[in-house]
């Protein structure tokens, strides 16, 4: 775990707060409909990372990783009371400097709006996006 004056940053699973969690990606654009078990889902599958003020969960952002080769950065919100105040940086520098991800090879993510903010940690528009290949809302 990771300490900073106002705000804790935690990448202790059993820390993530479903119910602030599903609060927030409910008001995002790309989670608004996903149901509160399919998140709880997703968060015992993935690597997370949540910044906390005092109990309450103010970000999170999870990690789809195979810990050795590749990781897909998803989920990377920060509540709307706390942004512009650098937790979006945090949240993905603790991301990137994270101890079991050092060896991953590929990383990947996908973003309507923050190209901005994932630029400055390396991340470009994928240089060949004709080898790139999905499936979307298979139900």
């Amino acid at each position: 775990m990771i300490k900073q004056t106002q705000f804790r940053i935690s990448t202790i699973a059993s820390e993530m707060k479903l119910d602030d969690i599903c609060d927030m990606l409910w008001r995002s654009y790309w989670a608004e409909n996903r149901s509160k078990e399919a998140i709880e889902t997703s968060i015992k599958n993935s690597c997370c990372i949540g910044i906390f003020d005092g109990d309450r969960q103010i970000a999170f952002t999870r990690i789809v990783t195979d810990y050795s080769t590749i990781a897909y950065i998803c989920d990377v919100i920060v509540h709307e009371d706390y942004r512009g105040k650098s937790l979006g940086k945090q949240i993905m520098k603790t991301t990137m400097e994270h101890p079991e991800l050092q060896t991953i090879e590929r990383w990947a993510l996908a973003t309507k709006d923050a190209h901005g903010l994932y630029e400055q940690f390396g991340f470009k528009v994928s240089e060949f996006p004709e080898n790139r290949m999905e499936i979307r809302n298979r139900k």
